[in-house]
């Protein structure tokens, strides 16, 4: 798909892609030729009208796993963290859920920065930019740090704990590293930044970083090297990369599949792209997880999973 995309870039033509985490089932489109299987919205940008939720009552039961056996696929993580393979894992996982709204009604109904519909596979509402384009100019904006804003001092909380700003050091290196590879004169213009997003069950604050790289005048002639040179998103995988995904295979088994992969649109001239995280499949299954370091404690890491399965509608 890298030369579709190099090609369609090339000509300045308007796309929408759609990568899997695993980069193994990669799609993507014309704008002109999108039809009534998929919805999109990247922030501005949308192909179809969002229905107003009103007085619209949300009932969403999760039936995560149990603690223990979270435990060992968290254990098997921090024994990888131990020996030296790893400074950060992303560790994900499935949850069943009960929700009085299809997913197509999820889309047609949620309030966030991106939010991605693909009839009979997901929807996903992510909070999270993957890149951004403009201006001959490359952004990222890697997140981490997820908190429940309604606690007192929540934001003072999450940037003061040390935990936390280890684990956000370790990604922005990365993206850094990332970034690198396809751009010049990397710099940070914002480091851990904090932000709160309202959903169903209340407000969360999570913490963010703006990266930036200059590229060359005809980077759309090489747009798709560009995308998949990224990936997978850095701050959904971990560090080093190589082998924190072997970790991410062996533990979590399962392949991600579009969960954790990306979404975005090109315009001939300026590119907004997605993590799509905060993900529910055509089953109701909820993909949710978080970053594992030497610093982290199970049964906060369990939490954070299950705090991360809500649906921004209010």
């Amino acid at each position: 798909m890298k030369k579709q995309l190099n090609e369609w870039g090339r000509q300045k033509k308007p796309f929408i892609f759609l990568i899997d985490f695993e980069c193994q089932r990669p799609l993507a489109w014309l704008t002109e030729d999108i039809g009534s299987d998929i919805k999109f919205q990247f922030q501005d940008v949308r192909n179809c009208t969002k229905k107003a939720t009103g007085q619209l009552g949300l009932s969403l039961q999760p039936h995560p796993i149990s603690l223990s056996a979270y435990q060992k696929m968290f254990e098997q993580v921090k024994s990888e963290i131990e020996y030296g393979n790893s400074f950060l894992t992303n560790l994900t996982c499935r949850t069943p859920i009960e929700i009085d709204l299809s997913i197509e009604e999820i889309f047609d109904r949620v309030s966030s920065k991106y939010s991605f519909w693909l009839k009979d596979k997901f929807v996903c509402f992510s909070p999270e930019t993957f890149v951004q384009i403009r201006n001959n100019r490359i952004f990222s904006f890697p997140m981490k740090g997820t908190i429940d804003a309604c606690i007192d001092n929540a934001k003072q909380i999450i940037m003061s704990d040390v935990k936390e700003q280890a684990e956000h050091a370790t990604i922005v290196d990365l993206i850094r590293n990332d970034l690198s590879k396809i751009s010049n004169h990397v710099v940070v213009n914002r480091y851990r930044y904090y932000e709160e997003i309202k959903t169903n069950a209340g407000v969360i604050g999570q913490v963010s970083s703006e990266i930036m790289g200059e590229l060359a005048p005809d980077f759309n002639e090489y747009i798709g090297d560009i995308l998949f040179e990224l990936l997978p998103a850095g701050s959904v995988s971990g560090a080093p990369k190589k082998k924190t995904l072997e970790i991410i295979k062996n533990c979590e088994t399962l392949p991600r599949g579009y969960y954790t992969g990306v979404a975005g649109y090109f315009d001939g001239t300026t590119l907004d792209s997605c993590v799509l995280i905060r993900y529910i499949d055509s089953d109701k299954i909820y993909y949710s997880g978080g970053g594992i370091t030497a610093q982290s404690d199970l049964e906060n890491e369990y939490l954070e999973m299950i705090k991360k399965i809500y649906v921004p509608i209010h």
